[in-house]
C-alpha cells in the first residue's frame, strides 16, 4: 500500500488476525511505528513462519515497513528510494534477471535469490533492474 493509506494497512487482510507472538517480536524491534525489512525478515526466520505472515501482521498493527532491502521504500521522508540504475549491467546479470522475469517483472523472492546464486548484493540486483527498466514486484512481506 502506498504511503498514502498509512493508518489503514489492516484493510489488506479483511478477518485477518494477529499473532501475539510475532506481533511481541515486532514491538521489540519496531521504533516509532516503523520496522526495518532486516528485522521483519529476522522475526520470520525465528518464529518459523514466512515473511508473508510477519509482513500480515505488520499491516494488522498498522507499523509501516522501512529500509526495503532492495533500496525501493522507506529511507527517508524526500526521498522514497535508495536504489539508482546501475551505470552498466553484466550480461550474465541481465540474462540472469530476463530469465527471472514474469510479465516483464521479477519478484522480490526471485531478486533475492539471483543475488545470492550471483554472489551479489541485493541492491545491485535492483540498481540493475532499475537500470533495465524491469520492475520488481511481490514484496516478501507484501509492502507492494
Amino acid at each position: 500500500m502506498a504511503h498514502e493509506d498509512a493508518g489503514h494497512y489492516a484493510t489488506k487482510h479483511p478477518g485477518g488476525k494477529i499473532d501475539k507472538a510475532i506481533a511481541a517480536a515486532i514491538a521489540g524491534k519496531e521504533k516509532e511505528g516503523r520496522i526495518t525489512c532486516v528485522a521483519a525478515h529476522a522475526i520470520a526466520k525465528k518464529q518459523a513462519c514466512s515473511p508473508t505472515v510477519v509482513g500480515m501482521n505488520i499491516d494488522l498493527l498498522e507499523k509501516r515497513i522501512r529500509r526495503c532491502q532492495l533500496g525501493l521504500f522507506g529511507y527517508d521522508l524526500k526521498k522514497k528510494k535508495a536504489v539508482k540504475p546501475a551505470a552498466m549491467v553484466t550480461k550474465t546479470l541481465e540474462a540472469a534477471i530476463r530469465k527471472a522475469m514474469n510479465d516483464n517483472r521479477i519478484t522480490c523472492r526471485a531478486a533475492w535469490d539471483l543475488a545470492k546464486k550471483l554472489g551479489l548484493t541485493r541492491l545491485e540486483v535492483s540498481s540493475a533492474c532499475e537500470a533495465m527498466k524491469v520492475k520488481i514486484s511481490k514484496c516478501q512481506l507484501g509492502a507492494f
